[in-house]
């Protein structure tokens, strides 16, 4: 028998349907262009798992089957809407290098102090490091453990097998070319804030403002507003203003410079966050947004969902460094991927 003709009201239903789903697309679209640190709510929804968005998106694909043309279309928009400004989907073809070789940047958050809890894990980090080849490496939650320390022993100092390095508090960076005026960043009192280190890096004559940076976590208010509901939202607030605070003193120590700065680390924020925005606003440009295909996702993978879905790590350059290509790499070794640039510079 043939299937019956939907009924008006199954039509009336479906149209809602789809009407919310692109609605909610849209809205979530326009808070992110406005900053979604500026909404509590918003900003809670950047560090949701991509299905919260994506799913809604392809079930309101299957409900227009059963409508017309305009509603198909309204369901296509929403799904781009959630593939590109949601998610952050990046089709990228980088920058010409006009033939110069490029040098290779790597950023990871080693997260060494599990890696001392397990028999293989820094190990298994200096493989994961070794196999990308980098020329310049920055580290995050590098800290030696103590024991190690006392006995003199730094497996993270040597992960990259770089002969120039610089280690302090959590931070190392280490590079093929020669590191001079290295230092930590500090406050007004001069006192150490645990945001970044910063080096000057000799490339070929070419002197480089080179940060290895960490943003806070935002572990912390994201467990109070999951566990605690509205209660926790004043704690999920906190969290958020100083994750800009320091992104701002970060910005305001780049806007400064004088050469051409690579700003590489665990910045704690997606694309999207006023966080990244403000540093981009210095001038520094996004290396996978520059020359990244697909969605560049470092973290997640070790949480409940088992698959990554968040890009909270990140390469940052100054417009006077071309960006030939920007990859991530495995999960295996970290709770965060890495992320690869080839960057080249002007000659």
């Amino acid at each position: 028998m043939p299937a019956s003709a939907p009924t008006p009201t199954t039509i009336r239903v479906a149209r809602a349907a789809v009407a919310l789903i692109v609605a909610g697309a849209v809205l979530l679209s326009i808070g992110y262009w406005l900053g979604p640190e500026r909404f509590w709510s918003l900003a809670l929804a950047l560090y949701l798992p991509y299905p919260v968005h994506l799913l809604p998106a392809l079930g309101g694909i299957l409900i227009s089957l059963a409508l017309g043309w305009v509603w198909r279309v309204a369901a296509l928009l929403s799904l781009a809407l959630v593939l590109a400004p949601v998610m952050g989907l990046e089709l990228n073809t980088g920058d010409d290098a006009q033939g110069r070789k490029p040098v290779r940047v790597l950023t990871y958050n080693v997260k060494a102090y599990l890696a001392a809890g397990r028999p293989d894990g820094f190990a298994q980090l200096a493989q994961e490091i070794r196999r990308h080849r980098p020329d310049i490496v920055a580290l995050q939650d590098a800290n030696e453990p103590s024991v190690l320390q006392r006995l003199g022993i730094g497996p993270v100092a040597t992960l990259t097998a770089l002969p120039y390095r610089y280690a302090f508090g959590q931070f190392t960076l280490a590079s093929r070319f020669p590191l001079r005026e290295c230092a930590p960043s500090t406050n007004a009192a001069g006192e150490f804030i645990d945001t970044w280190v910063r080096c000057i890096v000799d490339i070929g004559g070419r002197e480089v403002d080179l940060y290895s940076a960490h943003l806070p976590t935002p572990r912390q208010g994201l467990n109070a507003a999951r566990t605690e509901a509205l209660d926790g939202v004043e704690d999920w607030e906190q969290n958020v203003a100083a994750r800009m605070a320091r992104a701002r003193d970060l910005a305001k120590t780049v806007a400064a410079r004088s050469r051409p700065a690579i700003v590489a680390g665990d910045l704690n924020a997606p694309p999207p966050s006023l966080a990244v925005r403000t540093l981009l606003d210095t001038g520094l440009r996004d290396a996978f947004g520059r020359a990244g295909i697909g969605f560049g996702y470092t973290y997640g993978h070790a949480l409940r969902p088992g698959f990554s879905f968040l890009r909270l790590d990140h390469v940052l350059v100054s417009t006077e460094i071309g960006v030939a290509a920007c990859v991530v790499g495995s999960e295996t070794a970290s709770e965060h991927r890495p992320v690869i640039a080839d960057l080249w510079l002007p000659q």
